[in-house]
């Protein structure tokens, strides 16, 4: 099969069946994580990036090639999630300048376009490290252009850039030590062979998308919709305080009513999110099972449409403040913890689930503040909090917090009397200051520094790396902590999750007390799933 022009329209194709095939295997991708731990997301993250991407090609009817280029770089860059989604969201940013100005593309300009996408998205990185999903996309993009002299033919010439990002793939653990103590590739650059291997799908006709169906539930019909006819209307939160809540039998009733349904907590307290058209139904759900508190209605409609309804708005704006807060972070306690000691936002997000630089930059637009710190909390949500703030014209400040113990002392180090700068100084000085412990369990068998690791074992990670494994959860953290508290340690705090009794919280607190007795030691409710523990030590 010989093709020597990509138009916009197969350009439009290759990228819908890219992202459906990077959707139909994120799974395998997913479980290349470094650790064997149950958030392996570069997968989820990619496939959401792609879908975000797709989603924003698809609302403009526009067969120009430019255009749909640029869609591609701005769908992926609000939807950019994880550090992976950002890399590809800055790729397709390269794509778009490669693009511009062309009608079509021979094998020269893809080859091109493919260098334009590897070099922007280095820049976006501030320590590049190979062995990543930039290496990948760096020696397929330097090969591309090594081919493009000999080959016309755009199939042949794809199915080359394939067989070179798959040759780079199988060496990323050569380049990075991590990959090749867990035996396996580099997740990202996997992610990135999957986007490729769909292009190259459409390209010769072989494509499991129909071109009118989406690839996520959402769609846009036409374009009045994109502006203001929002499915469901009314973002509709609150707190349930009952006794032996059944969450899963609420999530259940509640599912018909809307999307973007959020359910967490434990049987005495439960935080609900919903998009729905009856949030009055929604609390009358609620109110069957406990009484309600936090209860926060917003008509998404109005702030669709901002400037025919600027007087409500005007009606409904809270006082300016000089400066704001925005903290990510997964389970009631903390999101409660967080707010209380000072945070305006708690995005709710974390492992599994990374926000993307459209919810950071929809909290930073809800807060009436020039200036404005952003808490990751975690390592893997900090590219999409520099990307937001690149984006947005307040004064924004990324505090690089990697966990939940660092974004807590950031916040107990603010000063609303200093100016913006000194805190910024001061929360980031804070960081070092303290050291995190988390336990959770292995999804999979693998050794890792002398431990050997079966699946469903408790793990403990502190320092970044995994300190010990076991079958018990008290006994993995305490010998987490004993590998990570030294004697100049004063404090430790724990954090328990959704899946930990508080009897067994209060015991393990105990055993703490015993066995550190030169420190403090204080225990609350995070309701974070997945982890056990969270500890804190400084």
């Amino acid at each position: 099969m010989i093709i020597e022009h990509i138009d916009g329209q197969l350009f439009k194709k290759m990228v819908i069946e890219g992202a459906q095939t990077l959707e139909n295997n994120k799974q395998i991708v997913n479980a290349l994580n470094v650790f064997p731990v149950p958030d392996g997301d570069t997968g989820t993250n990619m496939s959401l990036t792609m879908q975000s991407a797709v989603r924003e090609v698809k609302s403009k009817s526009t067969d120009s090639l430019e255009s749909i280029a640029e869609c591609l770089a701005n769908g992926s860059l609000m939807g950019a999630r994880g550090n992976s989604g950002v890399i590809l969201s800055q790729l397709f940013r390269g794509f778009a300048k490669g693009a511009k100005g062309k009608k079509t593309l021979n094998v020269k300009d893809l080859a091109d376009i493919l260098k334009f996408g590897a070099d922007t998205a280095y820049k976006a990185v501030m320590k590049p490290v190979e062995g990543t999903i930039l290496t990948v996309a760096r020696e397929s993009a330097e090969k591309a252009l090594l081919f493009a002299e000999t080959e016309t033919n755009l199939v042949t010439f794809m199915e080359k850039v394939i067989a070179a990002a798959e040759d780079t793939l199988n060496r990323t653990p050569d380049m990075l030590k991590v990959l090749k103590d867990a035996g396996v590739v580099d997740s990202g650059g996997k992610g990135l062979l999957y986007f490729y291997m769909g292009t190259l799908a459409a390209l010769t006709g072989k494509t499991t998308v129909i071109d009118e169906e989406p690839v996520m539930e959402f769609h846009h019909h036409h374009e009045e919709e994109i502006s203001g006819d929002i499915e469901f209307g009314y973002c509709t939160e609150f707190i349930i305080h009952g006794e032996n809540v059944d969450t899963d039998a609420l999530k259940n009733k509640l599912m018909g009513l809307g999307d973007s349904l959020l359910v967490v907590g434990n049987e005495s307290v439960v935080k609900v999110h919903i998009h729905t058209n009856h949030p009055g139904e929604a609390l009358e759900h609620a109110l069957a099972v406990g009484y309600l508190g936090d209860i926060k209605i917003d008509n998404m409609r109005l702030q669709a449409q901002p400037h025919k309804n600027e007087v409500v708005k005007q009606a409904e704006k809270p006082q300016k403040k000089p400066f704001g807060i925005i903290t990510v972070t997964m389970g009631n306690g903390l999101t409660k913890l967080f707010k209380d000691l000072g945070a305006d936002h708690a995005i709710e997000g974390g492992q599994t689930m990374n926000p993307s630089t459209e919810d950071f930059i929809k909290a930073i637009d809800n807060i009436d503040a020039d200036t404005i710190y952003l808490l990751p909390n975690n390592s893997n949500i900090i590219m999409a909090a520099n990307q937001a703030k690149e984006l947005s014209e307040k004064t924004i400040m990324v505090i690089p917090s990697k966990s939940v113990p660092q974004g807590i002392t950031a916040l107990l180090n603010f000063n609303p009397e200093a100016t913006g700068e000194e805190n910024q100084e001061a929360m980031i000085e804070a960081l070092k200051s303290v050291k995190t412990g988390q336990v959770t369990y292995a999804v999979r068998d693998t050794s890792y520094n002398d431990i050997i690791i079966n699946k469903d074992d408790i793990l403990g990670i502190g320092d970044g790396a995994i300190q010990a494994a076991g079958k018990g959860v008290a006994e993995v953290s305490l010998e987490l902590l004993k590998k990570i508290v030294t004697e100049d340690d004063e404090m430790i705090t724990l954090f328990y999750g959704e899946d930990v009794k508080e009897e067994a919280a209060e015991a393990l607190l105990e055993e703490i007390e015993s066995t550190f007795p030169q420190c403090d030691v204080e225990i609350y409710y995070g309701g974070q799933p997945l982890y056990y523990y969270i500890f804190s030590v400084e």
